[in-house]
């Protein structure tokens, strides 16, 4: 027997590196040539490891095709920096920065939680499904429009076979089992933010997050471009080059989804937020992964600070985005195509269009269409928001975290999240972060408090 190690081995990586090449506008024709010519594969369409194994002897060239698809250019790249100072000077309307802080309550920040959590829930049986699997499987049930979690009850057998659940994730999160928060990557790397800040404060840098990590991070439990990192930095490279280093997954949602705590600690500063998200997402991400990141923690600071309604939120999101960048492009998609269509399933059917045949369902870019489009077309409903955001496919637990985070958020209080969505919850959430196992949300939020002003 072979260990297939997911998202790491070099003959799964050129595959999606091609891809990312074309994404980006890289010549990389004759790369590609050599790699089929010599028997090389296509990347696993939604796996992390091709099965069955490469021949040994495509290793070697594998890595050596990594490297140089790596020495490209993209004509891309001045519309789409990675560099704080370059992304600042491309945003003319960065945030200015706020001169009294703004007020949080633990009630707002417990909201926050939670939203996070149901919406990942509500998202996890789903996840790796395509789009008509995920309508069909709530369809059977008197689920669509999606309106409660999914469940196994009633579900004809041969619709369970053609559509099976997330094999890791069924067993914790159907309405007949759900029995508290299960560990999720979604979950695990807020933990994980809060522990930065409680040892370094608000003035963090890359390399402490790396450190964090690798002392406190299992290794399985990062996937896509944070395990490629976490695999550069026991090589010996040093962030932000751990981004880079044959890493194909640098621009898909992965610093995204670590963003939250960032906002939720900057109530009422968006480009606060947004610079400490970018401090946290080059140990793993590059362009648009980055602005994934930033977006995120810009929307939630706006929410955070109370001030505003959910389009206002979108709208700090993309103030510290470069305006000619593709991932300002997908969101403004993705709001455009909410208010020219009332029916939400026609506003998915445009974003699969555009994105489906081209991107990987984890890449960050149609991810950031469907969560501005479910939230645009939510209009700040808790329910409407994870339920939208998770029935448009994709990554549906990630999308749906986060806009249960931003719903949370504008809710203003736990107790204004309909019971249905927090009560099987338990107050208890499961990880393997140390510290954390069993750890009720409202401690969560009380502990999140005491880091939204620390120096």
């Amino acid at each position: 027997m072979t260990v297939r190690l997911t998202w790491v081995q070099p003959e799964d990586l050129v595959g999606h590196e091609l891809r990312q090449a074309a994404q980006d506008g890289r010549d990389a024709g004759e790369i590609e040539r050599r790699w089929y010519a010599a028997g090389g594969a296509p990347a696993p369409e939604r796996a992390g490891a091709s099965e069955p194994a490469a021949p040994p002897g495509l290793r070697p060239l594998a890595e050596l095709l990594l490297d140089e698809l790596a020495l490209l250019e993209s004509p891309l790249a001045r519309d789409e920096p990675t560099g704080l100072a370059a992304i600042r000077a491309a945003c003319p309307r960065w945030p200015a920065s706020r001169t009294r802080p703004a007020d949080i309550g633990t009630e707002r920040l417990h909201a926050a939680w939670l939203g996070r959590a149901a919406g990942c829930l509500l998202g996890k049986p789903v996840e790796k499904l395509p789009l008509e699997g995920i309508r069909a499987l709530a369809r059977a049930t008197g689920n669509w429009p999606l309106g409660t979690w999914f469940t196994a009850r009633g579900l004809p057998a041969a619709l369970a076979a053609e559509y099976p659940w997330n094999r890791r994730s069924a067993p914790t999160s159907l309405a007949e089992n759900i029995d508290g928060m299960p560990e999720d990557d979604d979950l695990n790397y807020p933990l994980l933010t809060v522990l930065l800040l409680q040892r370094h404060g608000h003035g963090f840098s890359t390399c402490d997050l790396a450190r964090l990590w690798l002392d406190e991070l299992p290794a399985g439990r990062v996937f896509t471009a944070e395990r490629v990192t976490y695999r550069n930095l026991l090589d010996g490279i040093e962030p932000p080059d751990t981004a880079r280093h044959r890493n194909p997954f640098r621009e898909w949602i992965g610093a995204q989804i670590r963003a939250d705590v960032h906002g939720w600690t900057n109530p009422g500063d968006p480009g606060a937020a947004a610079e400490a998200a970018h401090r946290d997402a080059v140990l793993t991400h590059t362009g648009n992964g980055v602005y994934g990141a930033m977006f995120t923690a810009a929307a939630l600071a706006e929410a955070a600070g109370g001030e505003t309604d959910v389009h206002g939120c979108l709208a700090a999101g993309l103030r510290v985005v470069p305006p000619r960048s593709r991932y300002a492009r997908a969101v403004r998609l993705g709001i455009a195509t909410a208010r020219a269509e009332r029916d939400f399933d026609a506003v998915v059917d445009r974003l699969h269009a555009t994105y489906g045949a081209t991107h990987h369902w984890v890449h960050v870019l149609p991810n950031a269409a469907l969560l501005a489009a479910a939230l645009t077309h939510a209009d700040g409903d808790f329910g409407r928001s994870i339920c939208l955001a998770v029935s448009g496919g994709w990554d549906t637990d990630s999308n749906g975290a986060t806009a249960g985070s931003l719903a949370g958020l504008l809710a203003g209080r736990a107790s204004a999240l309909p019971d249905h969505w927090t009560t099987p919850l338990k107050n208890r959430l499961a990880t393997s972060v140390p510290g954390f196992d069993s750890i009720g949300f409202d401690t969560l939020a009380e502990l999140t408090h005491q880091e939204v002003r620390r120096p």
